[in-house]
């Protein structure tokens, strides 16, 4: 999983970045020549943990995310411009958005637009996205119009529902509608030809709060997500400045340093939790001794896809699966255990794969 982080110029973006990936990317403005930061990050998972308490792996593996903080909007943001063209390509080929937005007050980082405004910043970025998407349709469009001056007649129905489509996307955009929010089924995404519009990647808004209103996290947190949340977008909100120190130290005394202020539940936790909820992902597991292991699926899934995702080989020549919950196998306190109590079920090719599935995939190729 691929998640792009992006946000205006000193919003906290860089600092989100490094406390989510225990980085340390220079904080500050980017110039223009400066490439993307890349972070790979374990997906925190006691399920993983208990499973290697049980079976004393070899190896325990952890699913994974890939952070890319991109460079901080420049000048033309807020202008129409859209987003710097170098970086519109990467950007769609992320899996969602990571949107950090500025709610801190910094004296010595004097906000670019000088007061402190997340519904502002909020929209900008917004307007940004569309007018990416925007320029996409428009150029599709023109290449459309000379396209159907030399195509036979019977070859223009397609490209007449392709142009009827851009248009009501268009339409649909410029009353700030997102792609991801707008009724396209998958007869339209065809059509499309697999076109990857930033606004119909799925968005997270980081709302970067400072250290006084940590204590108020949930109720802020309540606030922006019945004001934001919507179709393929969540609200997390954050403490960037909090979460980067908190590296520093170790495990207990960074969760003894959370309960002082009342946090329970670290910022890097919580934005892969609703990461995986706005991506429709969920986890299932292997365990033996020589790995346990987390593997990211689609939610509903079937057993042979998630054979897949381990091996090709193993959904190529799925025969069947051995499914145990990890809840039942850890109360039973061993497999052998589970199989007398009757919990390891037999599922076949059309079973959907369950979130916290413990399997052992049967194949033959």
């Amino acid at each position: 999983m691929q998640l792009g982080i992006i946000g205006l110029a000193r919003s906290g973006k860089t600092t989100v970045f490094n406390a989510v990936t225990r980085g340390s990317a220079q904080v500050g403005a980017y110039s223009s020549s400066q490439q993307p930061n890349v972070g790979v990050v374990n997906v925190p998972d006691e399920r993983v943990d208990r499973l290697a308490e049980l079976y004393k792996p070899k190896k325990t593996t952890y699913a994974t995310i890939q952070y890319v903080d991109f460079p901080a909007a420049g000048e033309s943001f807020g202008k129409g411009e859209g987003p710097a063209g170098k970086f519109i390509n990467e950007l769609a080929r992320m899996d969602a958005l990571i949107h950090v937005v500025r709610a801190f007050e910094d004296e010595t980082v004097p906000h670019p637009e000088v007061t402190i405004d997340p519904a502002r910043d909020i929209a900008t970025m917004d307007l940004e996205l569309a007018f990416a998407d925007l320029a996409i349709i428009e150029r599709r469009l023109q290449r459309l119009e000379t396209e159907m001056r030399s195509v036979k007649a019977g070859e223009r129905d397609q490209m007449n529902r392709l142009r009827d489509l851009l248009q009501r996307m268009k339409a649909d955009l410029e009353s700030e509608v997102p792609v991801r929010a707008q009724e396209l089924g998958d007869d339209d995404w065809r059509l499309l030809e697999g076109s990857q519009f930033l606004t119909a990647r799925p968005l997270m808004l980081v709302i970067n709060i400072g250290e006084d209103d940590l204590p108020r996290r949930a109720e802020l947190e309540a606030e922006y997500r019945e004001r934001y949340q919507g179709v393929g977008r969540d609200v997390a909100v954050f403490c960037g400045k909090f979460e980067m120190e908190l590296n520093d130290l170790d495990e207990e005394a960074a969760a003894e340093f959370r309960e002082s202020v009342g946090v329970t539940e670290s910022g890097m936790a919580e934005a892969i939790r609703v990461s995986y909820g706005l991506l429709g992902l969920i986890s299932f597991l292997t365990a033996g001794p020589d790995e346990c292991r987390a593997w990211t699926i689609a939610e509903g899934a079937t057993a042979p896809e998630a054979a897949g995702k381990i091996h090709s080989d193993l959904q190529r020549g799925f025969i069947r699966a051995e499914v145990v919950r990890f809840e039942d196998l850890v109360a039973a306190g061993s497999e052998a255990e589970a199989k007398k109590k009757g919990l390891v079920r037999t599922e076949g090719k059309n079973y959907v794969v369950q979130d916290g599935d413990v399997l052992h995939i049967l194949f033959n190729v």
